[in-house]
């Protein structure tokens, strides 16, 4: 497993930790993309799904509520936000583990996931990182077993493009997430080895677009 320790805060700077989950619900349409991402997921009492940068837990909630037997797993290399997200879950079957996605494949190696989330992480690390986490994510998964996305794909309008400009990359800088902006998220998860990828959902927001994607492990 990787030995860097070095990440991006969930709101860009550690400061505005404890502020992350308004963030979120303030400025991106928060209830909108996530009860789509849930709804798109379709989780069951059979599934056992991993949130990579789960963050502080809020998709894990959903989950939890959608589908009360589902085994859920939690990744996160911020200790402090991990301790957020358990203040949140207070069912037994969610397992929260410190790391990063390009360790998924490792983590989860004994889970036997059915599927993989992911959500407003990937347009926050740089490019190599963004294929060490889909390449994990498919190494983790069995044949059939699927992947969702939700984050900052392409912007089509010249107003989500300012919008991203004045929010996002204010706070999380633009080499990581020029990238995404200009539409390159389809592509990464097809090299990745994944098939049937699709952008299902394209949310407006006053940070941006925000697309849901869907792929399966061939």
């Amino acid at each position: 497993m990787s030995e860097t320790t070095s990440f991006t805060p969930a709101a860009g700077f550690h400061w505005l930790t404890p502020f992350y989950d308004l963030i979120v619900t303030m400025l991106t349409r928060e209830e909108r993309w996530r009860s789509a991402l849930v709804s798109q997921i379709r989780p069951s009492s059979d599934d056992r799904i991993a949130d990579l940068g789960c963050g502080t837990g809020s998709l894990l909630v959903r989950l939890a509520r959608a589908a009360p037997n589902a085994h859920l797993v939690g990744i996160d290399p911020d200790p402090d936000i991990l301790e957020r997200a358990r203040a949140k879950l207070a069912r037994g079957d969610v397992s929260l583990l410190r790391g990063f996605a390009r360790d998924a494949a490792v983590l989860l190696r004994d889970q036997r996931v059915t599927k993989i989330v992911s959500s407003l992480v990937l347009h926050q690390v740089p490019m190599a990182e963004k294929t060490a986490a889909l390449r994990a994510a498919y190494d983790a998964l069995p044949s059939g077993g699927e992947l969702h996305i939700a984050d900052y794909a392409l912007q089509r309008s010249t107003r989500m493009r300012m919008l991203f400009r004045l929010t996002v990359q204010s706070f999380d800088g633009v080499d990581n997430t020029e990238p995404q902006a200009r539409g390159i998220l389809p592509e990464l998860i097809v090299a990745a080895g994944f098939a049937d990828v699709a952008e299902t959902y394209v949310f407006d927001t006053l940070t941006g677009s925000i697309s849901l994607f869907r792929a399966v492990r061939p």
